[in-house]
């Protein structure tokens, strides 16, 4: 059995959008979003927020617009992310009046990278008119589009015209399969009128966000063969703490591993006063855990047991953990490669040198019982064993050199 045995089939190729000057979907590698949580009408605080995500690693920002006032701060808040030389690109969110604010709001129609619209919210009295009143100024301004279908904000019409047609027939499908094939449909009609509005194939993205796992895998999966679309994923209202991590995770891991998916989210709800960011770290180490991307060395480190009761090792670990983060930024540009790193840091003798040897590089702390030495390995091999209250600094030192050796500066 050789490696590429071991890959299951990817979905066939998506078209390729360009979105900002990310390019989302074909070959390109899965692409990473988040969507700030600010008042978008305080240019300041959403600019800040946008620049933080961008820092994170987000290599798109969506941001709501959903009033005059926010529509109005949208060409501000650009303008101070282009004074702090971040040039991510931001997709505003539209629901309900989003006809009318890109209309009455030109600058912003034009500074934003993407369109998100979701069909559920446009009107369903003038449902076709409204919608395609933002294809059109899509269009003009070279705007790809995301059509984000939501089953919490599904269209009410579209979902009783095929409830009522399930139930005519002779052996009726329950109401969740109505429910995923309306959501499917509301896509794939929406993206039919965009396109016949003029929109070209190649602008537009397709997402349909339920928030369970298994109804989130079987949408998808429904959704994937049915065009060549790029497909968003994300599991909308994910939850909070673990909850939102792990559901996310099952729900997106699954569908990656069938070659689904060409954007995603993880929307968590962070804490009060969390972190906005903890969205874009969970995202990319989906990624990376699952050897799509590679955003970050990775750092192995033993749950801990009875030879390893003090807390030492787990210390070591997180200290190590936190000086990759602070440094990725400047060793992306200096040290192109680091980012596909692996470090071990492991608690006792047990498994510790096996894994250090199946490290990059990776230290070996004595247990509970054993003696007080910490081989080190780098390639596979041993190369020192540190001992003394000090060979945290002494092994971070090492790491630092062992960066700078393994993976020299572009000439």
């Amino acid at each position: 059995m050789t490696s590429s045995d071991l890959l299951r089939p990817r979905r066939r190729p998506t078209v390729s959008v360009n979105v900002g000057g990310v390019l989302v979907g074909s070959a390109h590698p899965v692409v990473v979003q988040s969507m700030t949580n600010t008042d978008t009408a305080d240019a300041d605080a959403t600019a800040l927020q946008v620049a933080r995500l961008a820092h994170a690693g987000s290599q798109i920002v969506r941001v709501t617009v959903n009033t005059d006032a926010a529509a109005a701060a949208v060409p501000d808040m650009l303008r101070k992310l282009d004074d702090l030389g971040v040039a991510v690109p931001v997709i505003g969110d539209f629901h309900y009046n989003g006809h009318k604010l890109l209309v009455d709001h030109p600058a912003t129609a034009a500074g934003l990278a993407k369109y998100r619209i979701n069909p559920g919210n446009v009107g369903a009295k003038r449902h076709d008119e409204h919608f395609q009143t933002i294809v059109r100024i899509a269009i003009e301004h070279d705007k790809p589009v995301r059509i984000g279908v939501n089953w919490g904000s599904l269209d009410q019409q579209l979902l009783t015209e095929l409830m009522d047609a399930n139930a005519r027939l002779a052996d009726p499908a329950d109401a969740r399969t109505v429910m995923i094939e309306a959501m499917i449909e509301s896509a794939m009609r929406s993206a039919e009128l965009a396109e016949a509005t003029g929109l070209r194939h190649d602008r537009i993205i397709v997402s349909a966000k339920v928030s369970r796992v298994r109804d989130l895998v079987d949408v998808y999966r429904l959704l994937a063969p049915r065009s060549d679309y790029p497909l968003h994923l994300g599991l909308t209202e994910a939850g909070l703490g673990t909850k939102g991590v792990i559901a996310s995770t099952a729900g997106i891991a699954i569908l990656l591993e069938d070659g689904i998916g060409d954007t995603l989210r993880v929307s968590l709800t962070p804490a009060p006063g969390g972190e906005r960011e903890e969205e874009v770290r969970v995202a990319q180490q989906i990624l990376q855990s699952m050897g799509l991307r590679a955003f970050l060395p990775q750092v192995s480190a033993c749950p801990g047991c009875g030879r390893t009761t003090s807390t030492f090792f787990q210390e070591m670990a997180e200290r190590i953990q936190a000086h990759l983060r602070d440094r990725m930024p400047e060793w992306q540009q200096a040290h192109p490669g680091v980012e596909e790193m692996t470090v071990a840091v492991m608690g006792c003798v047990v498994n510790g040198p096996g894994e250090s040897k199946h490290a990059d590089i990776g230290i070996s702390l004595p247990g509970t019982f054993e003696d007080p030495v910490a081989p080190v390995f780098m390639d596979g091999r041993l190369d020192r064993t540190l001992h003394g209250e000090g060979l945290v600094d002494e092994f971070i030192g090492i790491l630092d050199a062992y960066v700078q050796r393994r993976y020299p500066p572009p000439a």
